[in-house]
């Protein structure tokens, strides 16, 4: 009996310590789990400075051993919100490898490409996701380590440029001197510089003087001209402090936006500010400046006296010649701008004007186009998501607008659409400098494209003419009479095709008018040779 009970009680103990070392694994379990501050996206106050709360009032525990504590802060606009989760860093989280997550501490990195300003952290510790840091010590340690090691390198150069800026300040008044004593020469470094353009640009100055951080001397002369976002100048370019009124000017043009278009000229100053740009049929660009005096930003670039085409066309009828240079540099311009590499081979990244009309089209001294105001371009860069490009918008004159960009269905997924949005709107360029062409035949008196609309035609109206309608410009049966003409309307019909696909391309447009120079010389030696017979059947009469 006693033997029974022995064996019972020493049963009884076994199961008792079974159960308490289950427990305790159980609990040794659970304590090994993580709790974390895990709530939906939610508002907060939080502008991404120093330290936060996220607000979150649920504490959850992870569902595996391996987890550890997150919070995502994103800002859109003017609205910041908290995510707060629970995540295995083995795995990929909205696409990116957690890092850093053994910190005690949640120490905001902030990611880019995720479509709005993105912040993440993650830490190991219980609930080390309610406060995080969004500037942490370690980070002020190593600025302060990077300034301190910089303070010399910066010592010298400033005493480099301040000499630098000393002997160019130098070199400027001994050369006026020597202008104000007899002619220029232009063998000196600081002589005025013609550019090929036949513009007066001093890029010289400009940009030494930018480089300086000195505003440009300039005095204003006249408007010539003004738009949705800026107005337009002819301006005098001083090239010393004490020059005369009747001497040491050189004409530039001066493209001035209030404060409230500074996004405008930001996109215009950085697409003129690539070098790749530069082109004979693009408009020359000296610098940009910010004239905080004024509340203005100022666009400085080469003067063309013609004005713009649209003008030119207005006053003047031209001749076939003339149509030739002004066409053909036309597309050379657009071709350059879409193209992916330089006149030389250099890769560059082509670029959509999204805003071709005539009025935004210069004349130069030659006769030839030079495109101008890019206020509207857009970098096609491989690396734009489609997001990205959706965000540019409807952009451009309704009057000028490709079927597709009217319609609001341009092919985001292929950057070509935009080069293609592009030929159709200089494909009714072209139409209106042939419609001033003599070569036609009556010459009527200029009117853009889709003359029958009002002067500032609406989305809506053009969407009737082009969209419902299909309708283009006419192109009458007397101007196929002229061969050159008859091929450029051809390649007229081509560029403004419903489909953006089967549009030709701006360099196709431009090999097509090096084609036609042959034509160019040929009617220029029968048009002389015409005369010969007539004076030679006055001779024999007599």
């Amino acid at each position: 009996m006693e033997i029974l009970r022995f064996s019972a009680f020493w049963c009884g103990t076994i199961l008792f310590g079974s159960i308490v070392l289950e427990e305790a694994a159980e609990a040794s379990i659970m304590k090994l789990r993580r709790l974390c501050k895990f709530c939906d996206e939610k508002l907060t106050s939080c502008t991404g400075k120093g330290s936060c709360m996220v607000e979150c009032e649920i504490t959850a525990i992870c569902p595996h051993e391996e987890d550890v504590c997150v919070s995502i802060w994103r800002r859109n606009d003017t609205i910041f919100t908290f995510d707060t989760v629970c995540h295995n860093p083995a795995q990929k989280l909205h696409g990116l490898v957690l890092e850093d997550y053994n910190n005690s501490k949640c120490e905001m990195k902030e990611r880019k490409g995720m479509g709005s300003q993105f912040f993440i952290c993650s830490c190991s510790e219980d609930e080390c996701n309610e406060r995080i840091f969004f500037n942490s010590n370690k980070d002020s340690q190593v600025v302060a380590v990077i300034l301190v090691s910089l303070v010399p390198l910066l010592v010298m150069a400033v005493v480099v440029i301040t000499s630098f800026y000393c002997y160019r300040v130098y070199r400027q008044r001994q050369a006026h001197s020597k202008r104000k004593k007899g002619p220029l020469d232009f063998s000196d470094a600081r002589a005025i510089i013609i550019d090929e353009e036949g513009s007066d640009s001093s890029s010289t100055l400009a940009n030494n003087l930018n480089h300086n951080t000195e505003l440009l001397p300039i005095e204003l002369d006249v408007q010539v001209g003004k738009g949705r976002f800026a107005e337009v100048y002819k301006a005098k370019l001083k090239q010393g402090s004490s020059v005369s009124e009747e001497q040491g000017f050189e004409t530039v043009a001066i493209k001035i936006f209030s404060y409230e278009e500074y996004a405008s000229w930001k996109n215009e100053k950085d697409i003129f500010s690539d070098a790749d740009l530069r082109h004979e049929n693009v408009l020359h660009f000296l610098t940009a400046e910010e004239r905080k005096v004024q509340r203005q930003y100022w666009l400085i670039t080469a003067y063309q006296p013609r004005g713009n085409l649209q003008e030119y066309l207005s006053h003047h009828i031209i001749n076939w010649h003339e149509l030739w240079l002004l066409g053909g540099s036309l597309a050379h311009g657009v071709a350059h701008l879409h193209s992916d590499h330089t006149t030389c081979g250099r890769y560059k990244v082509p670029i959509a004007h999204r805003d071709i009309k005539s009025s935004n089209i210069l004349v130069k001294s030659d006769l030839t186009c030079c495109l101008c105001d890019f206020g509207l371009a857009l970098r096609l860069d491989n690396t734009l998501s489609v997001d990205e490009l959706a965000n540019s918008g409807q952009v451009g004159t309704a009057r000028y607008m490709a079927p597709e960009v009217l319609e609001s269905r341009i092919n985001l997924e292929n950057i070509e659409s935009f080069k293609q949005a592009d030929v159709y709107s200089m494909a009714l360029v072209l139409w209106e400098i042939i419609s001033r062409c003599s070569a036609i035949g009556e010459v009527k008196e200029y009117e853009p494209p889709f003359g029958n609309l009002r002067e500032h035609p609406c989305v809506e109206s053009m969407k009737d003419s082009v969209l419902r309608d299909r309708g283009r410009p006419e192109i009458p049966n007397s101007w196929i009479n002229h061969t050159g003409i008859q091929m450029v309307c051809a390649s007229i019909e081509d560029c403004w095709d419903h489909d953006p696909e089967a549009r030709l391309t701006a360099q196709c447009v431009a090999e097509r008018f090096d084609d036609m120079e042959y034509l160019d010389k040929l009617s220029e030696r029968s048009n002389s040779e015409e005369k010969i017979p007539e004076e030679i059947f006055v001779v024999d009469e007599k």
